[in-house]
């Protein structure tokens, strides 16, 4: 897996690496099992402090992504269909609220903005 860091981001480095990661195993690139680089080798590939890599992965940990081996590493956690369906979830609500933000910048009113999500799902 390709983790790309971007100082252009608002988003914190750690975050970057974490929705990585998720986007990883939601897609099935990284499968159940797979060894995650450790936090040292992360932190050297990336140029940035172990402390945020190590930020990054204990986030991962805590949202059921990831496990951690004591000894061994850390590895991708078995898939939790909720877990992947609520981040799914979550990142729609984020794409509405851009687009939301984007139709009001265009005067789009709600009834054209759901209009146009109806005819992306080729509903007349």
């Amino acid at each position: 897996m390709n983790i790309v860091i971007s100082n252009a981001s608002g988003a914190p480095i750690y975050e970057q690496i974490c929705s990585q990661i998720k986007a990883g195993i939601i897609s099935g690139e990284l499968a159940e099992g797979d060894a995650l680089p450790s936090m040292r080798l992360l932190a050297k590939e990336l140029r940035i402090s172990v402390i945020t890599t190590k930020r990054a992965y204990e986030e991962l940990e805590r949202e059921g992504f990831i496990v951690t081996r004591p000894g061994k590493g850390c590895f991708v956690a078995g898939k939790n269909l909720e877990l992947i369906r609520e981040e799914h979830l979550r990142q729609i609500e984020e794409l509405f609220a851009q687009a939301k933000a984007l139709a009001d910048a265009c005067g789009l009113t709600e009834a054209e903005l759901a209009e146009m999500l109806r005819m992306s799902y080729g509903v007349d």
